[in-house]
């Protein structure tokens, strides 16, 4: 009996643990899952957001931007090659998530762009923002901040490829005002 209440306690645990890891979040018929960004070093002026939008609706929305209390401004963002060439733009229209669909938000695709950050990320901590849809409207999210290691190991176990843009000179990208 008493392998069995501790067997009952420690799955208990998992389920909890897993819980406040996996944070997700519901607005209308969106639903975020597991928002992270990546760790800077100090006196970094930008970071990464990534997370996972279904939208279990029967119309498309889109997901505009943000605000953030520790970023100068919050835009959402692309990347993609381009003649052998990596690049990254603003997409000033945000991006669409397609009804009955999903789309994830991940380093070397679309991604959350926190500009002017007034600190350091540093791994361990939790950053708020709010996103705004077009239509759903905003929410507030907590953002996970991992660090670079961390991100690579989630892409890997996510079949999502082992792409490394560390060394692609964020920290000193200049973003037009």
């Amino acid at each position: 009996m008493k392998t069995i209440t501790i067997a009952i306690a420690a799955a208990l645990f998992g389920l909890s643990a897993q819980a406040s890891i996996a944070h997700d979040y519901k607005l209308g018929a969106l639903e975020i899952g597991h928002p992270y960004a990546r760790a800077t070093p100090p006196n970094a002026p930008v970071s990464g957001g990534y997370l996972t939008i279904r939208n279990t609706g029967d119309e498309a929305d889109r997901l505009i931007g943000g605000e953030a209390g520790f970023a100068d401004r919050v835009e959402i963002h692309e990347m993609s090659m381009e003649n052998d060439v990596m690049k990254m733009r603003e997409l000033s229209d945000g991006v669409e998530i397609p009804a009955g669909g999903e789309v994830v938000l991940k380093p070397g695709g679309y991604h959350i762009m926190f500009i002017g950050l007034d600190s350091r990320m540093a791994e361990g901590e939790s950053r708020t923002a709010t996103l705004t849809f077009e239509k759903a409207g905003s929410i507030e999210v907590d953002f996970s901040v991992e660090n670079i290691n961390k991100i690579k190991d989630r892409m890997k176990n996510d079949g999502h490829g082992d792409m490394d843009h560390g060394d692609m000179g964020h920290d000193s990208m200049k973003h037009g005002d």
